[in-house]
């Protein structure tokens, strides 16, 4: 039977059933009540629980908002197994139309960073789950999309996450100049069932590694509570802004935290005092401890 991974989230009333392999083809799907549900069999299953408030539908997980009329330890574990058995039956979790026309219209814009010479295009669908960051052409193997955008001469460095393509130039060129035709190639390029990234080549940094739960269980404590902080404050901030954050290491002597930069943070002006002024200030706070230091070393 499939396993099913279970995961909070940071609202205590909702849970994440995670698969092993995607389930929606780039799309999401939000189910308020049996009636909504009708293209999943799955959903509409579920909302004869009468605790189950809400259905969400994307990428390679399940989540479900509970009404307080129950726990989740009381349920969590059940609901795991209705959806595994389901998945067992080979049916679709969502019966999506079969398109007859391949192409597939999506929306584009761009938006603004704190780093002038990066711009992130927004994409009206999720692109992957694993974030992947390219400096030239040569490295971009597992995107087909990035290593045609690199043909651009203006294009300097590309990273990819979940729903959205963040670009950095050379400063020789402004963005008035070429982000129409960026947010114009994006947009027909993915329309016409380009891939965007394989998600099985991509080769994971040495920084990246350090973020998988095998190495995370062999850290010390006060790393562990620094990656968490990591990932739930400072992470959904830096992404808005198109950029990633990664923990590298924690000296215990020095007090020293190094963090790793990627996308839009990279080399952006506005990075140091960002470090400083709040994710170093938040550590010390957090942490209880005023010696707490933060370096970043650029992805």
């Amino acid at each position: 039977m499939t396993e099913i991974l279970i995961k909070e989230t940071q609202n205590p009333t909702i849970l994440k059933f995670e698969l092993p392999e995607f389930v929606t083809q780039g799309q999401s799907f939000e189910y308020k009540n049996i009636d909504e549900a009708k293209q999943s069999p799955l959903a509409q299953q579920l909302f004869y629980l009468p605790f189950v408030k809400t259905v969400f539908i994307s990428g390679n997980f399940i989540a479900i908002e509970k009404y307080s009329i129950v726990e989740w330890p009381d349920v969590k574990d059940a609901l795991a197994e209705q959806i595994a058995a389901y998945v067992a039956t080979g049916v679709p979790i969502v019966a999506i139309p079969t398109a007859t026309d391949k192409k597939q219209p999506i929306t584009v814009y761009g938006e603004t960073t704190p780093n002038p010479s990066a711009l992130k295009f927004v994409v009206s669908r999720m692109l992957t789950k694993s974030a992947a960051e390219f400096k030239n052409i040569d490295q971009a193997a597992a995107s087909p999309l990035s290593r045609e955008l690199f043909n651009f001469p203006y294009v300097k460095e590309i990273f990819i996450d979940e729903n959205y393509i963040s670009v950095t130039k050379y400063d020789i060129y402004e963005w008035n100049d070429i982000s129409h035709e960026l947010r114009s190639f994006i947009k027909q390029y993915i329309e016409n069932g380009g891939t965007v990234l394989d998600e099985s080549m991509i080769i994971a940094s040495p920084e990246q590694e350090k973020q998988k739960i095998s190495n995370f269980d062999s850290l010390d404590t006060t790393s562990q509570q620094i990656i968490n902080i990591l990932e739930e404050y400072v992470k959904p901030a830096v992404a808005a802004d198109g950029g990633n954050i990664l923990f590298d290491s924690y000296d215990p002597v020095d007090k020293r935290v190094k963090v790793v930069l990627q996308g839009a943070c990279n080399g952006c002006p506005s990075s140091t005092f960002t470090l400083k002024s709040g994710i170093e200030n938040m550590l010390k706070d957090m942490l209880k401890d005023d010696d707490i230091k933060v370096e970043a070393l650029n992805g």
